[in-house]
């Protein structure tokens, strides 16, 4: 029986059609695809697929197609414009990978209990706005936060709230350029190669400069976000809460 399944991996992996079902889904498959996740997916996923720096995976709604194929293909291939790279798996342990999501699933603790209505207001109140982008509207100083109900769990929400300089990803550390001539530069690098850097400067807006130009070019390695801590009232935290995991992505009709 394992040799056949071997076979329908191996017609996959020479380009015939990826089995429409996971061949790999025993209990062994299941923790063997836990212990890849954990070593190789946790650092942006988060330990049990609840999401961080990555799209949460634990709400059982995956946006690129949920099927079984559908899952081998993002994990194998990872997704274009995203940090999600392709793997260099084999065939079994991507499949062992996909056995143990099915595995994962949202827990009542994960459901925020606030007013969303009233937290969408806060979103506006207290400036978060002016730093994020909600659906094309708000500023571009910190990460667009259009689906990050879908992205990250209701405790990374609250822990970026509360401590912000807990997980930062290196796209949001904010790098400080200074030329010779004194023209200063401050935003996100977009990109950066041997000869230039891209910056999505804050108040210019996308610039590429030369490294040969340089004078001093630095990065924060803490938020640029505060702490809101102490500044919210349990309430008011968990009606923010509630809003800001209102915001989903719509999954890919299958």
């Amino acid at each position: 029986m394992r040799f056949t399944l071997l076979l329908l991996w191996a017609s996959a992996a020479f380009g015939q059609d990826i089995p429409a079902h996971n061949p790999f889904t025993t209990p062994a498959d299941q923790a063997a695809g836990a212990r890849v996740f954990r070593a190789h997916c946790a650092p942006c996923h988060g330990a049990r697929g609840q999401g961080g720096l990555g799209p949460n995976l634990a709400i059982g709604a995956f946006f690129h197609g949920g099927t079984d194929a559908d899952l081998y293909r993002t994990i194998t291939e990872g997704i274009a414009g995203t940090a999600m790279p392709g793997t260099f798996f084999d065939g079994t342990q991507v499949w062992q990978i996909v056995a143990y999501l099915r595995t994962l699933g949202g827990s009542a603790s994960d459901i925020p209990r606030g007013d969303a209505r009233h937290g969408e207001a806060l979103f506006r109140e207290r400036g978060c706005a002016g730093c994020h982008l909600v659906r094309g509207e708000g500023g571009i100083q910190g990460p667009d936060l259009s689906f990050v109900g879908s992205r990250s769990s209701v405790a990374y929400i609250r822990e970026s709230i509360l401590d912000p300089n807990a997980q930062v990803a290196t796209l949001y550390r904010i790098a400080k350029i200074t030329l010779p001539s004194g023209s200063a530069y401050s935003g996100f690098v977009m990109n950066e190669d041997t000869y230039s850097v891209q910056l999505l400067d804050f108040s210019r807006g996308l610039q590429s400069i030369r490294k040969s130009d340089l004078k001093s070019f630095e990065r924060d390695k803490n938020s640029s976000m505060p702490s809101y801590r102490g500044k919210l009232s349990d309430s008011e935290l968990d009606d923010l809460l509630s809003y800001l995991s209102s915001l989903k992505q719509p999954a890919r009709s299958e």
